[in-house]
């Protein structure tokens, strides 16, 4: 049998692959091929960022499966909300949440699909913040306001002064960055439509939401 979008989009490319459970949900919910691509980019800048913290400060415990569980699934809601694939939206934030706990998953890894986007809530934690600069840089997307809170949990943990926390921070996720347009052409690459054993549909414009 020919391999389909969803196939293709789960094997293909260097980055890494996901968690079993994670390529098993996304089969089950018959996610767009796109969206798979979007979550194995997401992750695999996830866990460069936490190994990079690793080497950065081998004391500060962060908790590696939460931040990659939580990227590999932070968007999952967008199988209900697909055009939320290439448009603006929220409502696949509260809807991945739910549609993680309904099938068992823990709280703890089921809310990144809520709090990607909300790092300005004053509950969120350093693990929160790490989904949320993945889900930026991968594309080459660099947003102050969000690395500055990474900066100053960071700072805080480790005792270094702020500037030599950005300094490092800031030469790390550059080196990211500057792999974005590889990644946003494997990224495109796949249907918005189309799950598992579907046809190739719609390309769609650009990344959009995702």
């Amino acid at each position: 049998m020919p391999a389909s979008e969803l196939d293709r989009a789960l094997a293909q490319g260097r980055e890494r692959p996901l968690p079993p459970e994670v390529e098993r949900l996304l089969r089950d919910v018959g996610a767009p091929p796109r969206l798979a691509a979007h979550l194995r980019l997401v992750h695999d800048v996830a866990c460069e960022l936490v190994d990079w913290i690793r080497q950065y400060s081998p004391y500060l415990v962060v908790d590696r499966e939460a931040v990659l569980f939580g990227a590999a699934t932070h968007d999952i809601g967008k199988a209900l909300h697909v055009a939320e694939l290439s448009g603006p939206g929220s409502a696949h934030e509260t809807a991945g949440r739910a549609l993680l706990l309904a099938r068992g998953v823990a709280p703890r890894l089921a809310r990144f699909a809520a709090t990607h986007a909300s790092w300005t809530d004053g509950a969120v934690t350093l693990e929160d913040l790490l989904v949320s600069v993945a889900d930026k840089v991968w594309k080459g997307k660099r947003v102050t306001e969000l690395e500055d809170l990474v900066v100053d949990r960071l700072a805080g943990a480790t005792g270094e002064e702020r500037w030599e926390v950005f300094l490092a921070l800031d030469g790390f996720l550059g080196g990211v960055a500057a792999d974005a347009d590889r990644r946003l052409a494997f990224h495109t690459a796949f249907p918005v439509v189309g799950g598992a054993g579907s046809p190739a549909a719609a390309r769609g414009p650009e990344p959009g939401g995702a």
